[in-house]
């Protein structure tokens, strides 16, 4: 059995641990019929996931985490064999003890996109990117109405101006200079974000973290982690795109939204960064860099341009 976790306290005592995490582990996979696999902890992500023999994954949430783990499982479910590329299919999932969630689904094939990619060669990045436009062009125009009652947030507009009123204190949080600091409200001030978008079901981490490839070609054979999602305007989930899969390659970014159907503006795509529930400026600056300028406008431009 595991413990209750309803506190950042509670989760560093706790989550990181084996000799806690695992018997609890082990009597949830009992209970499941598969009480007979070996289990294998990923060191990746932000809740704690286990391989469960070669076949089956069980990602877990504690009390703190657990609507997290409700909106997962509901949102496999959903999209099972709607993508053209594979998404874990749900098996089981619910409440355990303690507050504790778990969905148990079916282990992808491949290897991480992340891992892979500095043996991949260029024509091959351009058609794995090529999949991934595909894949968010899917993805966005599945009808996400199903799903209201378990993702946020609910109303767009108010969900950007609360966002917009808390950028720059979240920013600062993370210790972003003065330098940039002082840009923030003007340049989100001049950025037309719509207040009541079209609905898509959002990933809102598209980023090569999350992508399967098989090692043998240059095929895309896993998306998974849909903890995060959101139902809200589709160019959200292009601050990803342009931060973690393209990483700031024009032409890249441009082969990935020729194969989804549209381009963002720029401007559209660092305001969304600026606002986006996990933002940290600091950090995408220290692994992209800045224009020789020091602007957003700029930074724009370098980091979601396309050629």
């Amino acid at each position: 059995m595991l413990p209750p976790v309803e506190t950042d306290e509670e989760w560093d005592a706790v989550v990181p641990d084996e000799t806690i995490m695992r018997p609890g582990v082990e009597d949830l996979c009992a209970r499941l019929g598969l009480g007979r696999a070996p289990l294998t902890r990923f060191p990746d992500g932000s809740q704690p996931v286990y391989a469960v023999g070669d076949e089956h994954v069980l990602k877990l949430f504690p009390g703190a985490a657990a609507q997290d783990g409700i909106a997962e499982g509901r949102v496999l479910s959903h999209l099972q064999g709607l993508l053209p590329v594979p998404t874990p299919r749900v098996h089981d999932a619910g409440p355990y003890e303690n507050g504790w969630q778990y969905v148990l689904m079916s282990r992808l094939r491949g290897e991480s996109l992340a891992g892979a990619w500095d043996r991949v060669p260029r024509a091959d990045r351009e058609r794995l990117v090529a999949e991934i436009g595909e894949a968010l062009a899917v993805l966005h125009t599945v009808d996400p109405a199903p799903l209201t009652d378990v993702l946020g947030p609910g109303d767009w507009g108010a969900f950007v101006d609360r966002q917009i009123a808390g950028a720059v204190a979240q920013q600062s949080g993370h210790e972003l200079s003065a330098a940039w600091l002082e840009q923030i409200p003007e340049f989100l001030a001049s950025v037309p974000l719509p207040r009541t978008p079209r609905p898509a079901l959002l990933h809102t981490e598209v980023m090569r973290q999350h992508f399967l490839v098989d090692p043998d070609g240059p095929r895309l054979t896993g998306l998974f982690d849909f903890e995060p999602a959101m139902i809200g305007d589709r160019a959200y989930d292009f601050v990803g795109v342009g931060l973690f899969v393209t990483r700031g390659d024009p032409h890249l970014l441009a082969r990935l939204t020729k194969s989804y159907g549209a381009v963002f503006d720029p401007a559209e795509l660092l305001a969304y960064t600026l606002l986006h529930v996990y933002s940290n400026l600091p950090w995408y600056l220290r692994e992209l860099g800045a224009p020789a300028d020091g602007t957003l406008e700029s930074l724009a431009e370098s980091w979601f341009g396309t050629a």
